[in-house]
């Protein structure tokens, strides 16, 4: 199955707690097409008391088997990019998957543990996405079962709607 692995950086950012009991929030914001100098888990920036952290660098992987749920996503109002991340620390949030497969994300969204954010698609990671589909997409038309008639007459291999007396549990001698 042709695959092709574009490395992507993570950003995200810190709120302060809204109140004292609670804790800060981190959310990813965004998604570069290439890994900055920078190591993972760097403050970029704070003002106010919000914080941009680069988490670090990921594989974005695209299957040809999923070149439909990705025509789908280029062809969305926004395209996007889906993160999932584990854990609110910033200095030890892990990134768990990168994905453009809408669908992928969705199931990811039902993961309590993770915090899941569609994040909008850079242009130059959304022009690999179009020219990975362009290549390897294959229309599959719909094609709708028909189901065959069944003849209530035939006699068939299935089982007895109603069992023989040696085959009930009632009938079964009890272990003591």
């Amino acid at each position: 199955m042709p695959q092709e692995v574009l490395r992507v950086s993570v950003l995200a950012l810190r709120r302060p707690p809204v109140t004292r009991w609670g804790t800060g929030e981190l959310r990813p914001i965004a998604v570069l097409p290439q890994e900055p100098d920078a190591a993972a888990h760097t403050l970029l920036r704070s003002e106010d008391g919000v914080e941009t952290w680069y988490l670090g660098g990921r594989d974005l992987v695209l299957y040809s088997g999923d070149t439909g749920h990705h025509l789908d996503n280029l062809r969305a109002q926004r395209p996007s990019i889906w993160v999932a991340m584990r854990g609110q620390d910033p200095k030890r949030a892990e990134i768990v998957d990168v994905t453009a497969d809408p669908y992928e994300g969705e199931g990811y969204a039902s993961d309590l543990d993770l915090v899941v954010e569609a994040v909008p698609m850079p242009e130059a990671i959304r022009a690999r996405v179009a020219d990975f589909v362009a290549a390897h997409h294959v229309e599959i038309p719909f094609k709708k079962r028909k189901r065959l008639p069944v003849d209530p007459n035939a006699m068939t291999a299935r089982a007895p709607r109603v069992l023989q007396p040696d085959d009930k549990w009632v009938n079964a001698p009890r272990k003591r």
